[in-house]
Parts: structure tokens; sequence; C-alpha cells
């Protein structure tokens, strides 16, 4: 790779072999750097970096994008207001940094998770941060992000779990969420729970559903095969909520716990088509906290997600990897909070 000198230099300016001393690495090793080959650690990228700098060289384009301190937030459609919210957390927290973030949304019929990877690889971002990513999906193929780290880009993944994937993961403990839920509507008379969620193929969908079953074995003393019965899988949309709540209703069950908050406001409207009442008839939980969420009728009791302790973890996690500080590959799980409002009441029935 020819390197451009500086302006005015002289005669006997430093070449290669330089700029490998400079750094301390290797001429191979500067050279992969030069041509944007994987297999450098990014504290070893830096120094030769910094090596440029130090003796004068114009960095190449291609590295001066490198340079720039993006970072790619790869996050699912935006109908959901709880991925923007973590968009906006993670975006701030980035920008306090000095670091500027480049928003990827994985759009029904747009780009895959793929394809916005290997744009991102292309404009050279320093880090990459996943929101609810195919490492939650349990059918994907896990080696694509061992490509990533073969290519030398640091990466943190958020909600979603998976022992095939050596990278830091930051969760919401879903078990636990689910297990205060079904407490409080034990607590306030009902007997009758059941759990509206999405596809089984989701780890979310997975911890959510043994959580449910551990808690009402534990709680109400229910066999697991029949707290299964109980259990509705379908999207984590207005639509899917809807669905799962007119079976869930159709089984007698008086409290609903749901999987996302739009899945609970599907679960209300399916309540009210039957000329049932929320809270009085049926009480209903969601699951986000998702914004503007204490503001539907009736305000709706949730699980609130700790959007901004696991966005600013993440981002510190991703960030530490960035200056060659090594993180612990494993899951950080922050606790949920139950935030009881209009939507939950005691069973009278």
């Amino acid at each position: 790779m020819t390197l451009s000198p500086p302006r005015g230099a002289e005669s006997g300016t430093p070449r290669l072999t330089d700029i490998a001393a400079q750094a301390g690495v290797s001429e191979a090793t500067a050279s992969r750097v030069f041509n944007g080959r994987p297999g450098v650690a990014p504290a070893t990228r830096r120094r030769v970096l910094a090596a440029l700098d130090v003796l004068g060289y114009e960095r190449p384009v291609r590295l001066r994008r490198r340079s720039a301190d993006l970072v790619g937030l790869v996050i699912p459609e935006l109908t959901n207001p709880i991925f923007p919210s973590f968009a906006q957390v993670i975006e701030q927290v980035l920008a306090g940094h000095g670091y500027t973030p480049v928003l990827c949304t994985r759009m029904p019929g747009g780009s895959t998770e793929d394809e916005l990877v290997e744009q991102l690889e292309r404009r050279g971002v320093t880090g990459i941060v996943f929101l609810s990513g195919l490492h939650a999906d349990t059918t994907a193929d896990p080696t694509r992000y061992q490509k990533l780290t073969a290519h030398g880009v640091p990466f943190v993944l958020v909600n979603g779990y998976n022992e095939h994937i050596r990278a830091t993961f930051v969760s919401s403990d879903d078990r636990s969420a689910v297990r205060m839920a079904v407490r409080h509507l034990v607590d306030m008379g009902h007997e009758r729970v059941g759990l509206a969620i999405g596809p089984t193929r989701f780890v979310p969908s997975r911890r959510k559903a043994e959580g449910f079953v551990s808690a009402l074995h534990a709680i109400l003393g229910v066999r697991a095969d029949e707290a299964e019965q109980s259990v509705r899988r379908t999207l984590f949309t207005v639509e899917g909520g809807h669905a799962a709540g007119g079976a869930l209703l159709e089984q007698g069950c008086t409290g609903i716990v749901c999987g996302s908050d739009l899945m609970a406001l599907g679960v209300i409207r399916a309540v009210r088509e039957r000329g049932l009442d929320v809270p009085h008839d049926v009480s209903v939980i969601g699951f986000d906290d998702s914004p503007l969420i204490a503001f539907t009728d009736p305000p709706l009791t949730t699980v609130r997600q700790p959007v901004q302790a696991m966005a600013t973890a993440a981002v510190g996690a991703l960030l530490e990897e960035v200056r060659g500080n090594p993180v612990q590959r494993t899951e950080f799980v922050f606790q949920p909070e139950l935030v009881v409002r209009g939507s939950t009441a005691r069973w009278s029935g």
C-alpha cells in the first residue's frame, strides 16, 4: 500500500519500517492495518494509526473513516416505542464520549442485519451495538458474529443471550419480570393467570415462559404442563396481543401478563370487544414501560426495563473493548421494576 508523505517532507521520510517501529509492531501487522485485513486487535490498530499521525503521514481515505469514531447501532423496526427509547439513550451516551452513532433499522422488506453490518463495516465504524438482533433468535446462525470478531470490529449484544457467541451481553431479567407480574396478580386475588408472549425461537420469549411456569408452580401450585396451557405465543404487536388475549379470555383468565406493552394494548382491545372492563373484569400487565404508556386508558401496569442502566452499560462495555481493555465475555443481567397503574385491580369474582 502506498502512503502519502506529509507536505514539505524531505527525502528519507519514514516508510513502513519506520511506522512499524514507531508503533512497536511488525511490518506485517502495520501492513494489515493499512490494507484493512482482519487479525489485528483494536488497540494495536490504534497504535499504528497514531504512528502515522506522529510521523506526519496523511491517513488513507479508508482509515480516515475509521478515525471518525463512528459507532453502529442496529435495532429492529421503530414501531415499538421501546426500541427508539434504547436508541435515544445509547446515542446520548455515545455522544457524551465523543462518538457519532450511525442508526440502522431492520425494516420488513428492507435491509437485513447482515446487509446493515456490511454497510457499517464499509464505513469503518469503531464498533457496533446490536439491540434485539439475530443473536436473540435461536434459529439464526451465530457465526456471523464470529466474522465480526475476525474483522477486528468490537460489538455488544443487548437483550438475547447466545452461548455460542463469544461476546458481552446486556439483558433484562425476563424470568424475574414475569414472576413479579404473576405475584402481583395473585396478590390481587387472581388465580387464573395467562401469558401472551412472542415466538418461541426468541430468547426473551423463552425466558418469560420459563418464569411464568415457575411462578405459577411456586405461587399457586400449578403443574408445569398445566401452566403451559396458559401460555399463548404470537407476535410482539398489538395484533398479536389481540389474538393471544382472545384465546386466554376463552380459557377464563382474569389476569394476563404480556411480553410487551403493545401486546398489552391488543389484549385490552380483546377484553373490550367482549363487553368486559379493564381492570374490573380482567387485569392486564405489559412489559417495557414504553414512553406514553402511562397515558393509555387505563394507564398500563407494566414491568419497566431499566433502559438507562442497560444502554449505559452496553456503551461502556463497547468502549472498553474499543480502548483495548477486554470486557468479560458474559451476560450482565439487569433487574426490571413493576410499575403499578390502573390496568390491574383486585379480583372480586
